[in-house]
């Protein structure tokens, strides 16, 4: 089993980021703790970290700029190979160039049942609020703090006599069991073939007259009454791979491509030189990139007819 590679950023004790590195031991679990960062040299989650074996950096964010403090971390979560990112207590305020390199690939833990209280002082505020229940919840992380789509929740039901302080100590165990199960479902689907293949259907189908049918055994996207400009490749002949196939220019365009990348381009038994096959089970995935093939096989076997209306539409 590939697991995917995840970076945690931690600012403090790292409860969170054990939690998730202790799951990670499992032999059945998806993906493996890569990098423990820190914008605090003295956060104790390192000493943890380091302890068990993981790769650890710090740097202190203070006298830098925040884009540039954010690229240093960058560079340090690419070196290490890491995939996806999660933050366990990170406590700084992300640039939106950091947010948008790892959209999709970022989740953080936050204490409470968002959308309600983002930020900080949660418990004493669902306290304040007379709230029945308190809890905690992983999300996407996007430039709005806090606001990114929810992946999933765990209520903590609130005592007569609590206090903010009692009542984060049972949030705390919430969060310890909630994050390593989403970030395991998390990162999976990067590898499920029927999510993969949904990905795709969105993206193909977004084309003018397209429609899709099934070819050979794989779903394949093509315009209504005429040519195909794309075909999904789940283990097709035992190959172990999923994968978008799509039209090229010709042998020439085919072996440039792989040679840039060979592990995620290949050409496609038994289409010749004319596609290019592109791994969608890396757990890397470009979205906006394969949309953009699609696009660009779409319009090499679309009537002139249909690619001139589109080319005047987008003139407007």
């Amino acid at each position: 089993m590939t697991r995917a590679k995840v970076a945690v950023l931690i600012s403090g004790s790292g409860t969170n980021m054990a939690a998730l590195l202790y799951a990670a031991k499992q032999p059945e679990c998806p993906y493996e703790i890569v990098l423990v960062a820190s914008n605090n040299p003295d956060a104790e989650g390192l000493t943890l970290a380091h302890g068990e074996g993981i790769a650890t950096f710090a740097q202190s964010h203070k006298g830098i700029e925040r884009v540039a403090f954010d690229a240093i971390m960058q560079h340090q979560i690419e070196k290490a190979g890491a995939t996806h990112v999660a933050l366990a207590g990170y406590m700084r305020i992300l640039s939106d160039a950091f947010v948008q390199h790892w959209d999709g690939r970022m989740l953080n833990i936050h204490p409470s049942l968002l959308p309600k209280y983002t930020g900080l002082h949660t418990h004493q505020r669902a306290l304040d609020a007379g709230d029945k229940v308190a809890g905690c919840s992983v999300h996407l992380v996007t430039p709005e703090l806090d606001a990114g789509p929810v992946l999933g929740q765990t209520e903590v039901l609130i005592r007569p006599n609590d206090t903010a302080e009692t009542l984060a100590e049972r949030v705390k165990i919430a969060e310890h069991q909630l994050y390593p199960r989403i970030l395991s479902a998390y990162v999976s689907r990067d590898k499920d073939p029927e999510w993969l293949v949904a990905q795709v259907r969105e993206r193909a189908m977004a084309q003018p007259g397209a429609d899709e049918v099934s070819s050979h055994g794989m779903p394949c996207f093509g315009i209504i009454g005429g040519k195909k400009f794309a075909y999904v490749s789940v283990d097709h002949h035992g190959d172990g791979k999923t994968a978008l196939l799509v039209k090229i220019s010709g042998a020439e365009e085919q072996a440039m491509l792989i040679d840039s990348d060979e592990d995620r381009y290949y050409r496609p038994a038994y289409f010749g030189d004319g596609w290019i096959g592109i791994r969608l089970d890396l757990g890397d995935t470009d979205w906006d990139h394969i949309a953009d093939w699609l696009a660009k096989s779409w319009r090499a076997v679309a009537p002139k007819k249909l690619t001139k209306l589109m080319d005047v539409a987008g003139e407007f």
